[in-house]
């Protein structure tokens, strides 16, 4: 067998002419006049002082913990109790305000109420797969 070689197509392509070149044209920096200051500015400074400052909301943290099933239940037995009084409130919130009654405390009992606690251990529990 013998192959034949195909020619190769070697159409001549026409060249596009090459567009003139423009010359660049000098950039002129123009300074701006100074502009008198209007007499309305005061009255707008005013407005702005007057204008109360936003309050920076706090930075949100999310966290995990363990907690025993009987507090875990009081929970939401006191979610169920705000909720008969017409308050939706969440777990988070229940937190919070246990938080806040607990810093209201004189340190004695403080120490009284964190005493009493049980001790629980930390973490998660293991799986019962393994």
């Amino acid at each position: 067998m013998t192959t034949t070689a195909t020619p190769a197509k070697t159409a001549a392509k026409p060249k596009k002419a090459a567009a003139p070149k423009k010359p660049k044209a000098e950039a002129v920096v123009a300074t701006p006049e100074p502009t008198p200051a209007p007499a309305a500015a005061p009255a707008a400074k005013q407005k702005a002082e007057a204008k109360p400052k936003k309050e920076k909301k706090a930075k949100v943290i999310r966290d995990s913990f363990t907690l025993p099933e009987d507090d875990y239940a009081r929970l939401s037995d006191l979610k169920q109790a705000c909720l008969k009084a017409g308050l939706h409130i969440k777990k988070s919130e229940l937190v919070r305000a246990g938080l806040r009654l607990l810093g209201k405390l004189e340190a004695e009992q403080l120490v009284a109420e964190m005493t009493a606690l049980e001790k629980i251990k930390t973490g998660r529990p293991k799986s019962k797969d393994a």
